[in-house]
């Protein structure tokens, strides 16, 4: 889709609605890191250290690393070549083949997305209760739904606006995580204690099969950490100049808040003793680690105003998340590939306000668990179609397709796809046996479920109609 010249409020009456082109570098960059740095880092050192018992937890931190810088190639490579709405389900559209395989990978990928999205987003609102609670601590679980339920409504309306209006949004919320971030290593730098930072417990490095698994549970939390810096992705049709936009957020975005996750992670644990909020279901402190940061060095009136900044910062994120993926049921129901009434535009505004007001409510329900499970479940549901699926695709592309224009092509390539993907076995295979079941299920519901579609729409594999386009 080619950038419109003017936008909707300027054209003829009879202009059909349209998605406009007003993400520059530095807006994208913004909305990737806004996602990344949101309430990641402040809400997880806890289940971090706990997957190991230790500081030696910050190893699956740097895996998580290794394995987005990576992934973040393949995404920039497919994002590049085919910047429409929707992202993962674009690209595996196209690599797999529209008319066949095309047609479940894409069909089984928003299955498994009206899952896994609002899991991601409900973990921001689930990070904005805890710290909530360091503010108000009578904070029961029935008035921690009523906050989820609150934050997740005002969320849907900020976003029920034009593009444009956003991209101003999204750099605002940016500012804010900064400060943020930059705070928390401002202060770390200047109260740093090695002595805590470093100290390990017996046996720190001993590598059994309990250290592998833990590694791997150390792994999904950085992972998550890192999740978003491929977001612009999924609004790559609202994105200027997206060949040379789209690679370059993501790369700025992922050197940008590795580097700043170093700082915010060790700023903290040379502060407060792991020993504290580790394990993190038994210290209630694990909630709000980083107010304790704050109050230990500054007292309790300043701890009060940066949990306020932290609460900025989360609700920065889910509103990244929630832009993203909103376009993504969008450009399926576009394409014929999920229910017609998804593709609808806004009349005036020009947005997918029915996708948008979907996935914000199953967002909010999806807050109502816990922490660890909704990380878990969505990294795990999210791996096998999504991840894997897009590294395989790549790699089909790049034989099946040869000639196709690519602005961005992978460094070094197959390495770090090859990298990506034993990354992604690992961290499936180390997870919870249970959780591995749910994650099947889930595909497995959704294959059945792609049948019965085919079925009635007799297309492929039981008749011979393609795909809408």
């Amino acid at each position: 889709m080619s950038a419109p010249n003017t936008s909707a409020s300027t054209t003829a009456p009879s202009a059909q609605p349209h998605l406009e082109r007003r993400f520059t570098l530095l807006s994208a960059t913004a909305l990737n890191m806004t996602n990344m740095m949101g309430a990641g880092p402040f809400i997880t050192i806890p289940l971090l250290m706990t997957a190991l018992g230790g500081p030696q937890a910050m190893l699956g931190w740097l895996v998580a690393l290794v394995i987005v810088i990576c992934d973040g190639m393949v995404w920039s490579e497919l994002g590049a070549a085919m910047p429409g709405s929707g992202g993962s389900f674009h690209y595996l559209r196209e690599a797999f083949g529209r008319a066949k395989l095309g047609r479940l990978m894409g069909f089984l990928f928003v299955w498994q997305f009206v899952l896994s999205g609002p899991l991601e987003i409900a973990s921001g609102y689930i990070g904005f209760a805890q710290y909530a609670s360091f503010l108000w601590s009578g904070l029961t679980r029935p008035w921690v739904i009523v906050l989820v339920t609150v934050v997740g409504v005002l969320n849907i309306i900020l976003l029920y606006r034009r593009i444009q209006s956003i991209a101003k949004i999204t750099i605002s919320l940016w500012v804010g995580t900064l400060i943020t971030v930059f705070a928390v290593i401002v202060t770390g730098a200047t109260h740093f204690n090695p002595h805590l930072a470093f100290d390990f417990p017996p046996g720190a490095f001993n590598f059994s099969i309990g250290f592998f698994l833990g590694l791997g549970a150390a792994t999904r939390i950085g992972i998550y950490d890192y999740l978003g810096y491929y977001d612009i992705c999924y609004i790559g049709e609202e994105v200027q100049n997206p060949g040379r936009v789209i690679p370059r957020s993501i790369l700025i975005s992922t050197v940008a808040v590795a580097l700043i996750y170093i700082g915010v992670n060790f700023s903290i644990i040379g502060v407060v003793p792991w020993r504290e909020f580790v394990p993190a279901d038994k210290f209630p402190a694990s909630n709000f680690i980083v107010s304790v940061f704050m109050e230990k060095v500054y007292g309790n009136t300043v701890a009060l105003i940066f949990t306020l900044l932290v609460l900025w910062t989360a609700f920065g994120s889910v509103f990244a998340l929630l832009l993203g993926y909103s376009r993504i049921p969008y450009a399926a129901a576009e394409s014929g590939y999920f229910f017609r009434v998804f593709g609808k535009l806004h009349p005036t505004k020009d947005f997918p306000y029915v996708s948008l007001i979907v996935l914000g409510v199953l967002s909010i329900i999806a807050g109502f668990f816990s922490l660890g499970t909704v990380i878990d479940a969505l990294i795990v549901t999210r791996i096998v179609v999504q991840f894997m699926g897009q590294i395989v695709g790549l790699i089909l592309l790049r034989r099946n397709a040869p000639n196709m224009e690519r602005p961005y092509r992978m460094w070094l390539y197959p390495i770090p796809a090859i990298v990506a993907m034993l990354g992604w076995i690992f961290v499936f295979a180390t997870t919870q046996i249970e959780v591995i079941f749910f994650g099947v299920g889930v595909l497995a519901l959704g294959f059945v479920a792609f049948l019965i579609w085919s079925w009635r729409k007799q297309s492929w594999p039981f008749g011979l109609l393609e795909a809408v386009s």
